[in-house]
């Protein structure tokens, strides 16, 4: 793994439990150590954080959230006095303008000639103003870090420098020590469609049970909990009685559902179990997002559909499960994905490298 000679300070707005693997790996890769900033989210985020690391230090700032919706702002107080403490050699922020404190934060970093990074999604096309102004946030950055390559991609549109932006595929979990499950080479019986995730609205799963009802003869396991979960088995009473709700499974309870599984299917936004679901070498059918699903899902291992749209959902279902030997095929590629190209030791790799190129 590459090492970056030096101290490093990243700041995020909240510290989501499922980051901080990939956080301790990095700040193991920087010699001087790393220090993370972050403050709480608002109450009805519904974000799950953590208070601990184990390898990098974190100083817990105070969020001050502004206004909301589209007007959402945020200041973060103690950013410029955590930096004034850690004295970094460089520093990573969250390439987002709503974030009120990154300027000064910056500001004290470039009076010290020292480089400061942006960590962002990408910056989807605008117009006039906004435009503008986004152009001029990007400006102040010594290099940009995109989570996917239509991210890096927005980024070279509004004319940022091409050797100073990097793609880190969004990942959050390591690549998989286990080797490739063996699975048959015919259905056994039914073949088993699997969700995992919190049991919410924007899931979408009233929409899988529906596809799951129309095609008929599968088994659909959901793994999962959440606000919704009476509706959806209300539901799924009325249109597939047959529907497993076998509440919610975290680490070593997954491996099995993953393992007996031929297929799994999230049709809703979000989805962290969809890498996991890869690394066990399953195709996936994922809808469409912010593009971190572009490079994670392709023509070779799954299919993305467009959200909220019943009849793609159910046409490419039918289509991964008309072919059990190409569904197989699909899957391993799924795993050498996750194997080779993303997760968190990658993403890592890549941060060194933007780390050193602006050294």
């Amino acid at each position: 793994m590459n090492r970056f000679n030096g101290r490093l300070a990243l700041q995020q707005r909240v510290l989501p439990g499922y980051r901080a693997p990939f956080f301790d790996l990095l700040a193991a890769a920087c010699d001087d150590g790393m220090s993370l900033f972050a403050g709480a989210p608002r109450a009805n985020e519904g974000i799950a954080t953590t208070d601990r690391l184990q390898v990098a230090n974190y100083q817990i700032g105070k969020n001050i959230h502004l206004c909301g919706g589209a007007f959402y702002l945020c200041y973060q107080q103690g950013l410029t006095n955590w930096l004034k403490a850690w004295k970094p050699d460089a520093l990573i922020v969250e390439a987002n303008p709503r974030y009120l404190s990154t300027p000064a934060a910056v500001n004290w970093m470039h009076e010290r000639d020292q480089p400061v990074i942006g960590w962002g999604l990408g910056a989807p096309p605008a117009s006039g103003f906004r435009e503008k102004r986004r152009i001029n946030f990007l400006r102040q950055f010594d290099a940009l870090i995109a989570y996917s390559q239509r991210g890096a991609d927005e980024y070279a549109d509004l004319g940022f420098p091409l050797d100073r932006i990097f793609t880190a595929r969004n990942s959050v979990l390591p690549s998989p020590i286990w080797e490739l499950p063996s699975r048959p080479s015919t259905f056994n019986l039914q073949p088993v469609i699997l969700f995992v995730g919190r049991l919410q609205f924007r899931k979408n799963v009233d929409l899988l049970l529906g596809a799951c009802a129309e095609i008929q003869n599968v088994r659909l396991v959901i793994v999962g909990d959440g606000p919704e979960r009476e509706a959806f088995e209300e539901l799924a009473a009325e249109i597939l009685p047959s529907a497993e709700f076998v509440g919610a499974k975290h680490g070593a309870e997954l491996k099995p559902y993953f393992e007996e599984a031929d297929l799994f299917v999230l049709p809703g936004t979000g989805g962290l179990a969809v890498q996991e679901a890869m690394g066990y070498g399953l195709p996936v059918i994922v809808a469409q997002g912010d593009g971190t699903q572009n490079d994670l899902v392709r023509a070779g291992n799954g299919w993305q559909v467009p959200p909220d749209d019943f009849e793609a959902l159910v046409a490419a279902m039918r289509n991964a499960l008309s072919d059990t030997a190409r569904l197989r095929t699909m899957g391993a590629e799924s795993y050498r994905i996750v194997k080779e190209e993303i997760n968190i030791e990658r993403m890592v790799d890549i941060f060194v490298k933007a780390l050193n190129a602006v050294q």
